[in-house]
């Protein structure tokens, strides 16, 4: 897919600040860090639209960014950052979960994991409550280039065995750093929009 004008829109904490234009929404989960907003960049071959950064943490509302008003990558506040107070992280827990549960734009959940690492409890607790929402989702094993290509397919093989033992979810490897795996993403977004 080819991006001409994708822009950031809105940073939300409550359904009344969502966009409104009914425009499909890819919404983005994982651990902080994993490399939601890298991801966002490469797919929309972009430097820096959406913000990155070294420190975990650092995406604390959820981002709506709207591609060529066709749909959304939405952004979701990372789990597992213990730098955040007990209170904030209650907050961000909340807010995600309404979205979540009441948001009728959702139209796939794309579920990041680091490559390099077995899943987190964190991670198996979002793997759950994606699979009891009932929304449609994929899994991208992310950070391929921190691993040799030629452990690309064992590793995505391993982590599907740790997190979807039935085989059933779809799993991609991909790298912001390589590029070389984001078309095969793009085939099956475009499904879903």
């Amino acid at each position: 897919m080819i991006i001409n004008n994708p822009k950031f829109e809105v940073s939300a904490v409550s359904p009344t600040q969502y966009p409104t234009n009914g425009l499909p929404e890819i919404v983005l989960v994982g651990k902080s860090n994993v490399g939601k907003s890298s991801f966002i960049n490469t797919m929309i071959n972009r430097k820096k639209l959406a913000r990155t950064s070294s420190e975990p943490g650092k995406t604390r509302q959820i981002n709506f960014y709207n591609i060529d008003d066709l749909f959304y990558f939405v952004d979701l506040p990372g789990y597992g950052f213990s730098k955040m107070s007990k209170k904030e992280q209650a907050q961000v827990g909340s807010f995600t979960d309404a979205y979540l549960k009441k948001r009728n734009q959702i139209s796939l959940v794309v579920f990041l994991l680091d490559i390099r690492h077995k899943p987190t409890e964190n991670d198996k607790l979002m793997y759950d409550y994606i699979i009891k929402s009932g929304l449609p989702f994929i899994i991208i094993a992310n950070k391929a280039d921190k691993i040799a290509i030629t452990k690309v397919d064992a590793a995505v093989q391993e982590l599907q065995k740790c997190i979807n033992p039935m085989k059933d979810a779809i799993f991609l490897p991909f790298s912001s750093e390589r590029k070389i795996y984001h078309e095969a993403v793009w085939e099956i977004l475009e499904k879903y929009l």
